[in-house]
């Protein structure tokens, strides 16, 4: 006895549609280069993905030394037309966000045997021709969406063919309920692997990391606030903490979009919310500590007496965010920026409490350590402190200050440039080496500003490169409108330069001596 087929809902709905447009949700799982189905995705900086084996051929990266890290010296030109940019080999790892959902699909997709004869459908693939349109006819099963991927799995469907499904039945409409049926399954099972391993939400402005794990934009901001480790693997991320010039991943974004708008809507929309609600106080969120100069990764002990300031500290732990700004004064009135003049300079460090010893008179020992550097956009006053609108400030991504060294130390100096500042041409690791030489020579010598409490304070140099500036500046006496400079600066390698040139102005200054640092 014949089984009466369930009536599909073929009414317009939002995304795509398993069955009108089978094709469109199969070229999502297409690799745009080779056209077979995604195998070993690598999601590229850019945002776009490719198989593994579709990877352009490696070339050694000249003139490159920061960051000294695995599979940076060696690079390739993106694939991709909306590209064309030099990525490094070691920012495109596997995707393991897309590995898993390719996965999943060709497990539901991919055999054509699990199938019977009353699925049987006639697919035709268009084929642009020099002469014209030729058609390629292959009989396959189990619904348009499982026809249309196995064609892709045999490599007979190129990425950018169109192709017609006709019911072997007779009845166009018959096996719809395959494709929504198959859809419905592939959604189910890959939600999972669709959620963001931080708020475990539905993926809202997929980003992966270069150790290839994904997680909402917003999500892995918040992370960065505070860490410099993926949420995933815990590798080192070089990521700017705010990401606006990290590509989404298009090939995710496509996928959530034309599959689970509504969802996603919904996603976009309780997001929305959560940052109006914590947007009171006219944006004027962050309490404001007018001292001294303070830097990201560096301890800045403090002593708190003031009531004013007693009261912030005091806020900012019960909030639960146990963070304030440092701000440096304005003591000669220089204009900043759209701010206009004010008692602070626009630029500072966010500083998250660590311990508070607290007296019985209600002064404290609050043990603060920077966590960000930020610019102030407006400002005002709380009872006697100031609280401000701010803006998270970060370094350049990565490929940037690569480029940038690149440029520097393979084109020629002016002549006032060798004349002046001969260093500004150096590899990035070799003006870090002339730090590192000159603290040791200083050490060798017991130059006061390397006495045992500022090393207990602020530890041994660091052989990071973006730490050592903001570590010599915290022990090394400069003035205080040379450590802004830092505080100001976007490039790591900008940044050794400005140490640079203090430590040359330093050793050739008359009255520079081994023991008593000329304050520049």
């Amino acid at each position: 006895m014949e089984k009466a087929l369930p009536s599909p809902d073929i009414s317009p709905r939002p995304g795509l549609d398993a069955f009108q447009d089978a094709r469109a949700i199969v070229r999502l799982t297409q690799c745009s280069i080779c056209s077979l189905p995604l195998r070993s995705p690598r999601t590229l900086p850019c945002g776009n993905s490719l198989c593994h084996k579709c990877m352009p051929e490696c070339y050694v990266r000249q003139n490159i030394s920061y960051p000294s890290a695995a599979g940076r010296r060696e690079g390739f030109s993106c694939p991709f037309p909306d590209c064309g940019k030099e990525h490094p080999a070691a920012d495109c790892n596997l995707d393991v966000t897309l590995a898993k959902v390719m996965e999943i699909v060709d497990k539901e997709l991919g055999s054509q045997t699990q199938f019977t004869e009353d699925t049987a459908l006639e697919v035709v693939v268009n084929v642009d021709c020099a002469g014209g349109y030729e058609e390629r006819r292959r009989r396959m099963y189990g619904g348009r969406l499982a026809a249309i991927y196995a064609l892709s799995k045999r490599g007979e469907l190129y990425y950018d063919e169109d192709v017609t499904c006709a019911s072997l039945l007779g009845d166009n409409f018959g096996s719809s309920y395959l494709d929504y049926d198959a859809l419905e399954r592939l959604m189910d099972k890959t939600r999972a692997d669709l959620e963001c391993q931080v708020c475990y939400g539905m993926l809202l402005d997929p980003v992966t990391t270069y150790c290839g794990h994904t997680f909402c934009r917003g999500c892995l901001e918040r992370v960065l606030d505070h860490s410099r480790h993926c949420p995933s693997c815990r590798r080192l991320v070089h990521l700017p903490s705010v990401l606006p010039a990290q590509s989404s991943n298009k090939r995710l974004t496509e996928l959530l979009v034309g599959l689970c708008p509504e969802a996603l809507s919904q996603r976009a929309m309780a997001g929305a919310m959560e940052s109006m609600a914590g947007s009171g106080d006219g944006g004027l969120l962050t309490p404001i500590f007018v001292c001294t100069a303070s830097y990201p990764g560096m301890p800045t002990p403090l002593h708190i007496f003031e009531p004013r300031y007693r009261l912030m500290v005091r806020r900012a732990c019960e909030s639960g965010a146990r963070k304030f700004g440092m701000l440096l004064p304005n003591r000669t009135g220089v204009p900043q920026g759209d701010l206009g003049v004010t008692p602070f300079m626009q630029y500072g460090t966010m500083l998250q409490i660590e311990e508070i010893n607290m007296y019985p008179d209600g002064r404290s020992d609050v043990w603060t350590v920077g966590v960000s550097r930020f610019r102030v956009k407006r400002w005002g006053i709380r009872d006697e402190y100031i609280v401000a609108d701010v803006e998270r400030v970060d370094d350049i991504p990565i490929i940037e200050e690569e480029a940038i060294e690149a440029l520097e130390t393979a084109l020629c100096l002016s002549s006032a440039q060798e004349a002046h500042a001969p260093w500004m041409g150096l590899p990035t690791q070799t003006l870090l080496h002339i730090g590192h030489q000159f603290v040791d020579q200083m050490q060798a010598v017991s130059a006061p500003w390397l006495h045992e409490n500022n090393i207990l304070a602020f530890g041994q140099r660091p052989d990071d490169p973006a730490l050592f500036p903001y570590w010599l500046a915290s022990v090394l006496p400069v003035t205080e409108t040379e450590k802004y400079r830092l505080l100001c600066s976007t490039s790591v390698r900008e940044r050794l330069q400005i140490v640079v040139g203090w430590i040359k102005r330093i050793e050739t200054h008359r009255w520079f001596s081994a023991s008593n640092c000329v304050i520049i």
